[in-house]
């Protein structure tokens, strides 16, 4: 039920881990994206060559291009999405490990950026937004 003083508004938040089993295979699939969009007139020449250096010298990265929020939530009745932004990194984990949880990063670097800038702002960062 939606009040006068209840935003309409509701970030969502998801966090995956994901292996990458065939690298050759993201990075193509990643590459294969980037042609569509440059043949639908979405990338001019210069933006495709940054993304397909962008997407080959990283796995993770191509495996960011490939990731759609827009998708995600786009087949979701009564929903728009207004905004996202995702990325993706490196990690090492371990689910066996005491140590290893969801919502914790290796390099504590996104808990830093947040002290940083404090709860109200939003941290900028590698990966893409829409």
């Amino acid at each position: 039920m939606s009040t006068p003083a209840t935003s309409r508004f509701v970030r969502l938040t998801v966090e995956l881990v994901v292996e990458i089993e065939d690298e050759d295979v993201v990075v193509g699939a990643a590459r294969s994206r980037i042609a569509e969009h440059a043949e639908e007139g979405e990338l001019d020449p210069a933006e495709r060559a940054h993304a397909e250096g962008a997407v080959t010298e990283d796995t993770a990265e191509a495996l960011s291009y490939l990731v759609d929020p827009f998708v995600l939530v786009g087949e979701v009745p009564g929903v728009e999405l207004q905004q996202a932004s995702w990325s993706s990194e490196r990690i090492a984990y371990d689910p066996d490990s005491p140590d290893w949880e969801f919502g914790e990063d290796d390099g504590d670097q996104e808990d830093q950026e947040d002290e940083e800038i404090g709860d109200d702002e939003e941290a900028g960062g590698a990966g893409h937004s829409g």
